[in-house]
């Protein structure tokens, strides 16, 4: 199958990769777009340019690009497929701090009136204005040509505004497209269809029938080559503040008034505006922060965070955060967040507690139902149910919980067929950035909200000085993330 160029008449669609030999690039990136390819979703004509500022030529490039695909795809890739994807790329040196970036890069695009094109900036947030200004002056910015710019959009909503300003001169905000991986992921998108396409679910969806959420999105590995970035950055301004953030408008959302990008993301806004804020007051039973010492992670003896870095640090490797929604459906409801590098297992999962029955004529073996979505190692949505125990007992009825499973991969498994493909999630998000569709994208207000927040805890983790609790390498965090949820009686991590 093979499409013909997207929504712009006669021009040809051009994907020009800045940042086209980077490690982003070579993981996640060009198999994204091989797979696109194989799949019939790039138009026959797509034209892609890969930005570097090494020189090594499109031949070498490409074959590197060939490798990478390789080892990402394995067997699910045909031999057609990387041939086909050669012969669109070209790879282009430039370098940003030079004056002809941009006047290099439009004569190799050719007559830019006749061309529809996506630039996807995976590069530095410091480099985002500097690309950008050449991408303005070589006239190369006109609609319908938009930009995609990968995270950490700031550091705090100050640098967030500043990075934004920077793009906003080139590009408006209906051709800006801020992406966060985990929006395409299968599962989180089919969130939206669980809650808002099946009745069952959105009337229980509230404060009356949910004891609590928690949400967890833990790592193995320790910080590695990213250790420059992260001790910059930490635990609550790499992952909460994007990934684990976006989970909870998700569920947390009011039903938007349809599936348009500006229905959703208004929802979304709605949620992190009404988000209780974190100060000194309450930053000690509402936080917890951990940095993770010597131990055994990932199969692997680790020296801890400090001795890696070769001197005292400051930075949270972990952290974990109660959050409360003030608006009707979830006033009382606590949310539980955490996420952490070197914990025991790969996971990120959303736990869904609903409240016990109000009354049990079955007395404890009647337990509360959960609804269960894992997005990593594997994807999955079970619901926990109460049935009968099968057989006969002289004491009556007795009830056992039942995992009622909402996976389409086992589904497939059980009926003897090849279950489809688990997309690599910035598949779904380059192809809806090259259709023009934003709705999984982050808008800036949404950017903006969730800076608001955090650095609302930061600020009170600065004015109490409170400091990352160490905890082993291979242990599920310090001993104040598990005090944060068991506080509240009867709550639990699900570990």
């Amino acid at each position: 199958m093979s499409v013909s160029s997207a929504g712009n008449g006669a021009r040809q669609q051009v994907f020009v990769l800045v940042g086209g030999t980077g490690d982003l690039a070579m993981r996640m990136l060009w198999p994204s777009l091989a797979m696109l390819d194989q799949d019939g979703f790039l138009s026959d004509d797509l034209r892609i340019i890969s930005v570097a500022r090494e020189d090594c030529g499109t031949e070498v490039c490409v074959d590197r690009i060939g490798a990478a695909v390789t080892k990402r795809i394995g067997d699910a890739l045909e031999p057609e497929t990387l041939a086909r994807l050669r012969k669109r790329i070209v790879h282009v040196a430039l370098d940003a701090a030079h004056d002809d970036w941009g006047a290099k890069l439009k004569a190799e695009l050719g007559d830019i009136d006749r061309l529809d094109i996506v630039y996807f900036l995976s590069v530095s947030p410091s480099l985002f204005k500097p690309i950008c200004e050449h991408i303005e002056r070589a006239g190369l910015n006109k609609a319908p040509n938009r930009v995609i710019i990968e995270k950490p959009i700031g550091r705090d909503l100050a640098t967030s505004k500043i990075i934004n300003d920077s793009v906003a001169h080139a590009f408006d905000e209906a051709r800006t497209f801020r992406i966060d991986h985990y929006l395409g992921k299968e599962t989180v998108q089919n969130l939206i269809a669980l809650r808002f396409g099946n009745i069952v679910f959105e009337p229980l969806w509230n404060a009356q029938s949910i004891d609590h959420i928690q949400i967890t999105i833990a790592e193995t590995v320790g910080v590695g080559e990213r250790l420059g970035y992260y001790d910059e950055y930490g635990a609550i301004r790499d992952m909460l503040q994007n990934h684990l953030l976006q989970l909870l408008c998700l569920l947390a959302m009011e039903p938007p008034a349809a599936l348009s990008s500006d229905a959703l993301r208004d929802e979304k806004v709605k949620v992190l505006k009404s988000l209780k804020p974190i100060t000194a007051e309450n930053v000690l039973t509402n936080t917890a922060r951990g940095q993770y010492g010597p131990g055994f992670a990932d199969g692997h003896p680790v020296a801890g965070y400090e001795a890696e870095k070769g001197s005292p640090s400051n930075t949270e490797t972990f952290v974990a955060i109660k959050a409360e929604i003030a608006n009707w459906r979830w006033a009382g409801t606590p949310i539980y967040m955490r996420t952490g590098k070197c914990l025991p297992s790969r996971s990120t999962e959303i736990v869904v507690q609903f409240k016990p029955l109000p009354h049990s004529i079955f007395g404890p073996e009647a337990v509360a139902n959960r609804l269960l979505i894992r997005l990593q190692p594997d994807e999955d949505i079970s619901l926990t149910l109460m049935n009968k125990a099968p057989g006969l007992t002289a004491e009556g009825m007795h009830l056992q919980s039942l995992d009622l499973s909402l996976s389409l991969v086992k589904a497939f498994d059980s009926n003897g067929d090849k279950p489809p493909r688990r997309r690599i999630a910035y598949e779904r998000l380059i192809l809806d950035a090259l259709n023009g569709n934003n709705a999984q994208f982050v808008r800036r207000d949404e950017v903006e909200a969730a800076w608001n927040w955090v650095d609302g805890i930061v600020k009170a983790w600065t004015d109490t000085h409170m400091k990352p609790q160490m905890y082993p390498a291979g242990t599920f965090g310090p001993v104040s993330g598990y005090r944060l949820i068991e506080r509240d009686e009867g709550r639990t991590w699900n570990d």
